[in-house]
This record gives structure tokens, sequence and C-alpha cells, in this order.
């Protein structure tokens, strides 16, 4: 049994404390309530793309669903890959009441216990979500797969889909490892498309994984509420299914940033600088027996992610944690055509943008606006300036976003340890900052502040720790470090 607290009423709180709006205005309210759904009459550029197998794969409990997917095996032994991204921009218009909103919060906010949506539900779980059976108008980019994973021909433009079957991560990753069936709404058709889909996004994976994208095991954790007002931390991992959806979301971000570069427009870039912490990177190497290069090479530390997760696979994870925290958080900058690509360090790519998750992200639903311009041969939306100062804003909000969803998890971790006082855990270092010194515990997955025998301490470093002390409210989990049972 774990102390009780009111971890709604805590994550309101967290969204105020961070300078999030947890409520939406009474003006947007009333724009959604006149809302409706754009229909092929409004848009008769667009094409028709109803009939094709759609369909899309998220959380089961996922309404606001931004993307669907759909294959075409082709003659040459190419595939070529649609996926449909909600058209929200059609909906919510630039400087309106609901823009101004989601401008302000710039993205949804995930807490585990509510979600803060960015728009009404009424948009982004009906009229501007793909749902199942319904049409709706949105943004197909398409791009052809070869033999080799390349990226071949590509294209953007305007169409009307209609979801044929909505999946779920959980049944589709099962089926595809042969573990589980899929639910009655996926035909034979379907299941065909799931397959292919799998093979398209497998070439995909491995050609990035070549030019130096860094595949990692993440593992994520959440709170779980028993009836009896008790609290638990399970985790969540990746399923093959979630690899496929991530697999085509980056390439079509991909292919979105090079659409609009070749069309002469403006942009927000999504980025990842090369580490700072290289040298720390390195050394993690060298303990499991690999040497890396002086200098920030991602097909080198691909390399030799890919060899630890066949060798090391229990430790892996733990492992991907200590390198994403010394990689750094990713960022938005303005991009003008005329400027070289920064680029992702992460992903192995020259170019990439944000835009497959226009109902969650504001980036997205800026390009969005972006990509309507040029496919209507309207003015940009947005001068340089304007997208400069976006693309800060929406960086610092999702530093915030970060930093809400942490504090209502460790809450509900701190919840769920008050009565273990005392006890011992195997965990992994997992930050040193001038904040302090902080470690994961992987069972329960939780992670908490090192205030005695931190000294030496350093990312990625695996030690004996004991629990001294929990504060529910302020989400502190506190351990000593035991130096006799350090792990170099």
């Amino acid at each position: 049994m774990t102390e009780r607290f009111d971890v709604r009423a805590a994550a309101h709180a967290a969204m105020l404390t961070f300078g999030f709006e947890p409520e939406f205005p009474e003006a947007a309210v009333r724009e959604v309530a006149g809302s409706r759904v754009a229909t092929p009459a409004d848009v008769p550029s667009a094409l028709d793309q109803r009939k094709l197998p759609w369909s899309s794969i998220d959380n089961e409990s996922t309404l606001d669903l931004d993307q669907l997917e759909v294959v075409e095996q082709l003659s040459n032994g190419d595939i070529r890959v649609r996926v449909a991204i909600a058209d929200v921009a059609e909906t919510v218009e630039q400087n309106s009441a609901t823009d101004k909103h989601a401008a302000a919060n710039a993205s949804s906010v995930y807490t585990g216990v509510e979600t803060f949506a960015m728009l009404p539900e009424r948009l982004s779980t009906d009229l501007t979500s793909l749902k199942q059976g319904a049409d709706r108008l949105a943004i197909v980019i398409e791009f052809v797969v070869a033999k080799d994973g390349e990226l071949q021909a590509h294209n953007i433009y305007l169409a009307f889909a209609r979801n044929q079957a909505k999946l779920a991560y959980g049944n589709v990753g099962a089926w595809l490892e042969g573990n589980g069936e899929l639910p009655p709404v996926a035909t034979e058709l379907i299941q065909q498309q799931v397959r292919l889909q799998y093979e398209a996004a497998k070439r995909l994976r491995e050609d990035r994984t070549r030019r130096g994208s860094l595949s990692f095991e993440t593992i994520e954790a959440q709170p779980v509420f028993r009836a009896d007002g008790s609290i638990d931390i399970e985790l969540v991992r990746k399923t093959r299914a979630s690899r496929l959806i991530e697999d085509f979301m980056v390439s079509a971000n991909v292919v979105m940033a090079q659409f609009l570069d070749e069309h002469n427009s403006s942009s927000i870039r999504r980025i990842v600088r090369k580490p700072e912490r290289w040298n720390r990177i390195v050394a993690l190497a060298a303990e499991a027996g690999t040497k890396l290069p002086d200098e920030p090479d991602a097909p080198a530390l691909a390399a030799f992610l890919s060899a630890q997760r066949v060798a090391n696979p229990d430790g892996f994870a733990e492992l991907s944690l200590s390198v994403v925290k010394l990689l750094g958080p990713g960022q938005y900058v303005l991009h003008e055509p005329s400027q070289p690509d920064i680029g992702h360090f992460g992903l192995a790519a020259q170019y990439y943008t944000h835009s497959t998750a226009p109902n969650r992200r504001y980036v997205d639903l800026v390009t969005q606006r972006l990509l309507k311009a040029v496919l209507l041969k309207q003015p940009a939306p947005y001068s340089p300036a304007e997208l400069s100062a976006i693309a800060e804003h929406c960086t610092e909000r999702e530093n915030a976003a970060r930093k809400v969803e942490r504090m209502v998890r460790k809450q509900a971790s701190a919840a769920s340890l008050v009565h273990r006082e005392g006890e011992e855990f195997d965990a992994t270092v997992t930050g040193v900052t001038s904040n302090g010194t902080f470690v994961r515990v992987s069972r329960p997955p939780v992670e908490g502040r090192v205030i005695s025998g931190e000294e030496g301490l350093d990312v990625g470093e695996h030690v004996r720790v004991r629990l001294e002390g929990t504060n529910v409210e302020k989400g502190f989990i506190d351990f000593s470090a035991m130096a006799s049972t350090r792990v170099p």
C-alpha cells in the first residue's frame, strides 16, 4: 500500500508551475464549436484516395490520430510508401484563438494520468483526427523505397483519405513477431499491407544504420494506479510496430524538409548537434572493449550500438539511456534554403523537420502552413524572423513539457516507494550536473538523486544504491551510493 495523493491535481499544478495554459480559453471553445470537416467540394484540387487500404497504428487508447499509411509493391521490387498526415491547417486558422492557445503551449503534454491536449478534443479526436471510417483531408507524403533502403522519387500533395483499420502497437507488434492475432478489422488486405509496410520499414532502418543513424532501446516508465489507491511504475517497451511507424515518420520528415528546400521555402528544422560529451561516450565504448574515434563519428557509434544490442541485450536499454543523455536534446531552428543544413546527428540526416503530428506539436502545424503555401502557390504565411521566434519558443516549451512529465512521473514514483526506505537497488548513473548526480533504478524503473557517496560517479556507471527517503509532493527520491559495490 502506498501513500495516496491527488495525482490529477498535481499534474494540473505542474502545468501551471512550468508556464502552461491547462484550460482552453472560451474564445477557442466557441471557434471549435462552429468548425466542420472539409469536403472534396471545399478542396477540389485534392486527390481522392479514399479507396486505398489506409490503416493507422498507434496506442490502443489514442483518438487523436495524425497519420495513416499505405504501401504498394512495384514491379522492380521497390515499394511505394504513402504517409497521410491530418490536415489540421485546413481547420485551425492562423492567429485564431485556437491557434494562439496552441502556439502558447506548443505541444500536447502527456503526464501519464492526464493528457493536456494542444487542441480541443472536438478537433484533435474528431474533426482533425484520421479516425477509422471517416473521410478526412490529408497531406500525403509519398516516397519510393528501393531494395537497398534508399529513398527514391518523392512528392507531397493534398488528398482525401479514409482510415480502413485502426490498429494498435501492442497487437500488431505481437502479430509481426508471430505471438498474437490482429483484430477483425484487419482484413486479409490490411494484413498484407502491414507485412509490406514492415518490409519497407526494415529497408529504411537498415539504410539509415549504414549511414550512421543511432538505434536505441528506449524504455518509458509510466505510473499505474490500482483500484485500492496504490501506485506502481511499469515499463513501456518499443515493439516492431512502433519501430515501423518511427521509420516511416523519420522518412516522411526527411522528405518534407527536402521538399520545402526544393521549393525555396524557409522552414523550421529539427536538429541534434554533434555531442559535446563525446569523450564520455568514447569511455563507455572502451569499457565494452570498443575503440571509437576521438571526434564525433555517427557511423562508428551506430556500429558500436548495433553490436552491443546483440552482445549485451539485457544491458542495452541502460546503455541506450546513457548515450541519449550524453547526446543532448534536439532543438528547433530557422532554416533558409540558401543556408547549409546543421543536420540531425542521431538520425544521420542532413535534412530533417517535424511535420507528422500536427494535432500534437505546434511546429508541425506551422510546417503544414508553409507546405500548403507552396502547394497552392500562395505567399509564405510567416517571415523568417517569425519562424525563428517560433522555433525558439517551441524548443523552450518542449523542454518545459518534459519537466512537467518528469515531475508527475517523479511524484508517482516517490509515492510507489514510500514504504521501501532502507532497501538496496542496482542503478545506472543518468546525469551529473550542477544540480546533483542522478541514477535510474531498473527494478522498479524510477530515477532519483544521489545525496551521498556520489563523488567520482559519471554517466553510464553502474552503482549499488540505498533508498534514504522520499518526498511525494516534491517528487524527491533520495539515494546513497555504496562505494564498495560500484561497478566501473
